[in-house]
Order: structure tokens, then sequence, then C-alpha cells
């Protein structure tokens, strides 16, 4: 039987789809069993859900996830692949984290969720909720994607706009679940448990990739660590078996308009205060993430860095990227723009962008920067 119980304070949760400690307020974690070299892969499986007996034990919400690409992005001595999320069945790495989230809620009586998001993960939730036969309320800040809001209403979401920040959307959403039975689940990406347990399948996919070992850095756009987060599990589980012998530093990228955690690890405190400004990287502008304490202890764990971009390099980046082939939203190009801001521009390790989001999630602000 999993359980829930607190990352901070260590108390457990009684609530089948409990997010939040009562004790202190921290988010929770899934206790998950241990892992096992011999349940690592299910051979006749691909995508999410080939790691199944390293995830909870749920019947699978599916829609067909397949194995990422990995494509070389870099020059010289140095090997630099990006990890293109955006082949996703929504177009976003939240995919993974939502297939398992909604199997999870489902699978402890859920009949409806309600989710805050800047784009993405609404767009997945509602997906995946549709899939599930589940009713979904989506709450998202009043200057979200429009390409995002329509996937989420194509599938049938409620989307209810919030003037405000990210934050505000999420305040929103949790006033709404005041009055809410037993029935209804809040499954925020930022709170909910299980997301953690889907993102780590980034990092036992890239495993398998790269013939059984780990990378030396993994680079990713960070806003509410969700991927990052779930990179470290992934990764640290692997180690715990005797699969690989370190895990790699990880490298957030934040924009400079929005860097709460950027200045909470150079001042080593466990947060810091911000005013969140416009960025066409929309989808890491956070700027109060609930699971601070946990990427900030992850990131010095390994070792790793949390940098700032500004919007005129991740522009560039995007360009770059272009010309490359690959096509990914400003909020992915923000890990390429961080990769020589982190000091890995050079040398002979393998380095792993992750983009996590199709070009096609921002159309808009792409235009944009194609026409300046």
């Amino acid at each position: 039987m999993i359980r829930l119980r607190c990352g901070s304070c260590g108390a457990s949760a009684p609530g089948p789809t409990d997010w939040r400690c009562a004790a202190c307020g921290s988010p929770l974690e899934l206790e998950l069993p241990p892992a096992e070299p011999r349940t690592f892969v299910d051979e006749a499986a691909e995508g999410v859900w080939r790691y199944r007996g390293w995830l909870p034990a749920v019947e699978p919400v599916v829609l067909g996830e397949p194995r990422t690409a990995l494509v070389e992005v870099g020059s010289g001595d140095q090997t630099v692949v990006a990890k293109l999320e955006g082949g996703l069945p929504t177009g976003s790495f939240k995919d993974r984290g939502v297939a398992v989230t909604v199997s999870w809620l489902r699978a402890r009586g859920a009949r409806e969720i309600v989710v805050d998001s800047s784009g993405n993960a609404g767009a997945s939730f509602a997906a995946y909720a549709a899939r599930a036969g589940l009713r979904l309320r989506l709450f998202v800040p009043a200057d979200a994607s429009p390409a995002k809001l329509l996937q989420a209403r194509a599938h049938g979401a409620v989307v209810v706009t919030v003037p405000g920040p990210r934050s505000a959307a999420g305040d929103a959403a949790r006033n709404a679940l005041e009055d809410a039975g037993p029935e209804v689940a809040y499954a925020s990406h930022l709170w909910q448990p299980a997301f953690l347990a889907g993102t780590a399948t980034f990092a036992y996919e890239l495993f398998e990739q790269l013939g059984g070992r780990a990378p030396d850095a993994v680079v990713a756009p960070l806003g509410g660590g969700t991927l990052l987060l779930g990179v470290h599990l992934g990764f640290a589980r692997l180690h715990e078996v005797g699969l690989i012998d370190r895990v790699p530093r990880l490298v957030g990228v934040q924009s400079d308009a929005c860097a709460p955690l950027a200045r909470a690890f150079r001042a080593d405190e466990p947060d810091a205060a911000v005013t969140p400004g416009a960025t066409v990287a929309e989808g890491i502008r956070i700027d109060r993430p609930p699971r601070s304490r946990q990427i900030l202890a992850a990131i010095r764990e390994t070792g790793g860095d949390i940098v700032e971009v500004s919007d005129d390099e991740i522009r560039d980046s995007v360009r770059s990227l272009l010309a490359r082939g690959i096509f990914v939203e400003p909020t992915s190009a923000a890990a390429h723009a961080g990769l020589v801001r982190a000091g890995l521009g050079d040398g002979s390790a393998t380095v792993v962008l992750a983009m996590t989001g199709h070009g096609l999630k921002a159309s808009g602000a792409i235009s944009e920067i194609l026409a300046t």
C-alpha cells in the first residue's frame, strides 16, 4: 500500500487525495516501494508506463505516450543533446506527471479534478481527464497562451481566467475547493505527490537511451521545479539500486523577470520574494514555487546551479534552435540559453537539455520573435 507523508515534518496524510500536510502546510510525497532492477522495465511497453513497476500500482490512463527523441545540438568535444518532450501526446513534458496523477486520483475515488496552470499542465490535465472520464475545472492566469487554452477547452475543461500572476490562479483554484465534496480532488502539478513519480520517467527513459548510463548534467527550465525534481528522483532511484554510479548535475534556468529560486540559491536561503515581471518564457513565471526547499536541496546535492537568463537570450536561443530544425516554445529555449551561463559550454561532458514543450504551444510568441 503506497502511503502519503510530508517531506518536511514526516507526518502521514490520512485522506486518499490529500496534497498538503495538515500539520505544517508543506507538499506531500509518495512513499513508493523500494526500487528493484528486475521490475524496472516492462519490455512490452513504451513511454511512461514502460516503467510501471516503479510507479504507483494503479490502472493506467494511457494516450499512447512515446519515448521522446534525443537530438544533438552541440559541437566540438562536448555532447549536447536535446530531449524533445514536445513529442508527448499534448505537446509537453507535463504528460508524464499528468498520466500518473490522473491514474492515481481516479483509483482513489476522484470524479472531478481542479487544476491551476499557466497553460501546458492545464492542456495535459484536460486531455487525460477526458480520457479517464473525469470532469475538470481549470484556473489560469489571464495572460495564458491562447493555444494552450484552446487545447483545454477542446477537451471539455471549464476554464476560469484569473487576473494577476500565476500564483493568483493557484489561490483561486484552492478557494474553489472549500465547499467541494470528497469526489473533487486538487490536482495542481506543483503540489500533487504523484506528479513527481511521473516526471521521474524522464530520467528512466534517458538512462536507457544513453545505453545504461547517466549524463553528466541535465539542464531544464525552472519554474515550479516538477521536472527537475522528477529527474532527481528518477536518477536517485537508479543510483539506489546500483544501475548508475552517480546522480547527474542538475541545472535550473529561470527568467530574470521571475527568478525566486535563483536568488534564494545565491543567497543560501530557503526562498526569496520576487515580483514577477513580463517574460516570453511564460511557463516558468512562477513566483511562489511550493517545493522550493526540495528544489534547492536537490540542486545543491548534485553540485548543480540555478542561473537567470534574459528574454533577449531566450529569443536568440529560439532562433538558434530553429536553425537546427528544433521547434520549441520560448520556455524550453531557456534551457539552451542557460547552457553557457551555467559553465557548461566547453569540455567533453554529456549534457542533456530538456526541451519541455512544442513550439506550436506558443506560436504567437515565436511569430513575434521571428519578426524582430
